[in-house]
């Protein structure tokens, strides 16, 4: 996979930096999620699109994540 490639070209302490930064941002998108669904005239096309960044951005985290947890053998 692509992405995995790039991720794992880079270093550490790199990568924890970015998965902060993409946890933030899932946050913030749950959040914009949430207030938009709790106000109610909010366009249902938007809210789809902005959980399916935030579905990416999931996955961002879940491999990054992967990357960074070293394999034990038991």
């Amino acid at each position: 996979m692509n992405m995995t490639r790039g991720f794992a070209m880079k270093s550490e302490e790199v990568l924890r930096v970015e998965l902060e930064v993409f946890k933030r941002q899932h946050r913030d998108l749950d959040e914009a999620i949430g207030a938009l669904v709790e106000r109610g005239t909010s366009d249902q096309l938007t809210i789809q699109r902005l959980k399916k960044q935030k579905l990416r951005l999931k996955d961002q985290i879940a491999l990054i994540e992967d990357l960074l947890t070293p394999d034990i053998i038991a």
